[in-house]
């Protein structure tokens, strides 16, 4: 298969600006949105340690905000999976062993692999445009080392490719285990006993390219053996020292 990936990324454009009336309340979903899109970022990119406290007081001090919405974003992502809240104690980073991350990981392959049977049966062209369009972005982020940009470009490119298959019990199913393994799977990229980070690129590039093809058996085989590599890479960096493992760029 001949490479499609072009030299560049594609600009990521920035949101539409909005208006009319609830415009307070609307600010305030915003500013919600905004903390939780941060401080999950912050949790996800190993800031905190594995099974730590959330340091509430320092976190409030660097977002430039009170306890109270802080506390209602942890809340959710307890709820994904990245925390655990602690009675009367604050909260603090899951932490997985290597069975749970065994575990989690097959199921999501699972997931993804039903997924993408089902998308190449469902998918219209311009769902297909708008994944060309991620995969672009984020391999102009993978070109400038830019890891945070670039795993916000491949999960929007994994949620794509569920959300056209159709099927909300999978999408909910996912959504759920989602989160549990959201940091984990940003870490795996650094895994130093293989090249994961290029690795992955290169599965990715297999993935656009039966997708365009509405290859839906291959498709499928992919994203299993995607996932099951990404196992493999978190595992690994797992076991490997902490002070040893690379710092994400």
């Amino acid at each position: 298969m001949k490479s499609t990936i072009p030299d560049t990324g594609v600009p990521i454009a920035p949101p539409a600006q909005d208006g009319g009336d609830h415009q307070g309340d609307r600010q305030k979903a915003s500013l919600h949105g905004e903390i939780l899109l941060r401080l999950r970022d912050y949790v996800v990119e190993g800031n905190i340690p594995d099974g730590a406290r959330v340091p509430e007081r320092q976190l409030c001090e660097m977002f430039g905000i009170s306890r109270t919405p802080l506390r209602e974003a942890l809340k959710v992502l307890a709820a994904e999976g990245l925390i655990e809240l602690l009675p009367n104690r604050g909260a603090r980073v899951r932490q997985l062993s290597q069975r749970d991350l065994e575990e989690l990981f097959d199921v999501m392959a699972g997931l993804e692999s039903l997924a993408g049977r089902l998308a190449c049966e469902a998918i219209t062209d311009e769902e297909i445009t708008a994944i060309e369009q991620l995969h672009y972005e984020m391999y102009g982020h993978y070109l400038h080392r830019d890891m945070h940009g670039y795993f916000q470009a491949n999960q929007r490119i994994h949620e794509s490719i569920v959300a056209a298959a159709r099927n909300e019990t999978l999408k909910t199913a996912y959504a759920n285990f989602a989160g549990r393994i959201r940091r984990v799977r940003y870490s795996a990229n650094f895994a130093r006993k293989r090249q994961r980070w290029a690795e992955a690129m290169r599965e990715h590039e297999a993935i656009l390219d039966a997708l365009r093809r509405r290859a839906a058996s291959e498709l499928s085989d992919i994203l299993f053996q995607h996932l099951r590599n990404k196992r493999t890479a978190a595992i690994e960096h797992l076991a490997e020292p902490q002070e040893d493992a690379p710092a994400a760029p």
